[in-house]
């Protein structure tokens, strides 16, 4: 059950609000986010709803059979939309592109990245600084120095940023130079990390595990939640199945149950999904069509000579034409 509290309910009033709940021996968990907030209460509800809903500083009342709690549709009804400023919004009607090189490698290359994503509209930009590879030889990124350059060019086109964070103790130094956490595929049940990302007032877009269930993917993104931090983001990336003719199996199905479970917005990335650049765009429009919120999805000016992932990353060309007809097709979709 799900106790929205009025804001800046009086402590005696919450105190009545608590005494009245653990009377019914129910396990109480207070969350305070950056929005609102909420007790959630764990433990037996078959009592009148009214003999609680009546108490003053309650301001709703929301009975969720799910094991998440916060993140569930079942007590908000109304998707939410991260909003990071100027006009760039994730969910609720709008469709986010947010492209860019797997990993930051140097300012030139960097630049010329930021500048063709903003000759095409695109205000978000990915990149990885952090990197985590199966290989220890291969290329791990630039790390926090790498972060201040990708942030001093992006401020320059007005591009927002979303990064990696790997572990607790980057948070705070990645803090100032990014615009939204990234949780990768196999930090998803990094919970240690996901509790530190609930403490921040910045967006959480958090991977699916390489393979993780939906449920799993909306526990991790309610524990980000119940610590204070509502800005997240669900994404959809392909889970490891027997399948070998591509890299993942890009779970589309995922896409209307996860819109259908939670109010949360839900992205999908096809070029981790699939890993093979012929097939990227084909897939982005799928996930389109499907009902995704946005499309996280692999540039560079050149592929082939990329630090990592070349095999599914868009050049420039193709880049252009799936921000075309994804935007031309999510027209579609809106008319529907």
């Amino acid at each position: 059950m799900i106790i929205q509290l009025e804001t800046g309910i009086s402590a005696e009033r919450k105190e009545k609000v608590l005494s009245e709940l653990e009377s019914r021996k129910l396990k109480l968990v207070d969350v305070k986010t950056q929005l609102n907030h909420y007790l959630v209460a764990l433990g037996k509800t078959d009592f009148d709803l009214r003999q609680i809903g009546h108490l003053k500083g309650i301001r709703d009342i929301h009975v969720v059979s799910d094991t998440y709690q916060l993140v569930s549709k079942k007590w908000k009804t109304s998707s939410s939309q991260i909003d990071l400023g100027d006009g760039i919004k994730i969910g609720d009607g709008n469709l986010a592109l947010m492209a860019g090189p797997c990993s930051i490698e140097d300012e030139e290359k960097t630049d010329i990245i930021a500048k063709f994503l903003a000759s095409q509209g695109v205000s978000i930009m990915r990149g990885g600084v952090f990197k985590p590879r199966s290989s220890p030889y291969s290329f791990r990124g630039t790390g926090i120095e790498g972060l201040k350059m990708f942030h001093r060019i992006c401020r320059k086109y007005g591009i927002r940023i979303i990064s990696e964070v790997m572990q607790v103790s980057q948070i705070a130094e990645m803090y100032d130079y990014i615009d939204v956490f990234q949780v990768g595929a196999r930090n998803t049940q990094n919970f240690n990390l996901l509790d530190e990302l609930g403490k921040v007032d910045k967006p959480v877009l958090i991977k699916r595990g390489i393979s993780g269930t939906v449920d799993e993917l909306l526990q991790s993104a309610e524990y980000v939640f119940s610590g204070g931090n509502e800005k997240l983001i669900l994404c959809e990336r392909g889970i490891r199945t027997y399948e070998t003719s591509s890299r993942n199996t890009l779970d589309l199905n995922s896409v209307p149950i996860l819109k259908e479970k939670s109010h949360l917005p839900v992205v999908v990335d096809p070029s981790h999904g699939i890993g093979i650049r012929d097939f990227v765009e084909p897939m982005a429009l799928a996930a389109v069509a499907a009902g995704a919120d946005g499309i996280l999805f692999e540039i560079h000016q050149e592929p082939e000579k990329a630090a990592s992932d070349g095999a599914q990353t868009l050049n420039f060309e193709e880049a252009m034409q799936l921000v075309k007809r994804t935007r031309s097709l999510f027209d579609l979709r809106s008319s529907w």
